[in-house]
């Protein structure tokens, strides 16, 4: 897992947030796909750095986070 502080390609990513999520905000991740990572960002400040995993990593994760 990568913390990216310069995101030169960050305004090239489509971010997507669950459909769970409401537009009133609260706690809420969104996701971009981009080839061999899936990025993470915190949907109430979208100019922090976000991370950047593998989409192995993210498929488990999802796959936990589930049970």
């Amino acid at each position: 897992m990568n913390a990216h502080v310069h995101q030169p390609h960050i305004h090239q990513l489509v971010w997507r947030r669950s459909s769970y999520s409401s537009e009133e905000g609260g706690e809420c991740v969104e996701v971009a796909t981009r080839p061999g990572n899936v990025h993470v960002r915190d949907s109430k400040d979208v100019t922090r750095a976000h991370l950047a995993v593998r989409p192995t990593a993210w498929t488990a994760f999802v796959e936990f986070a589930v049970l």
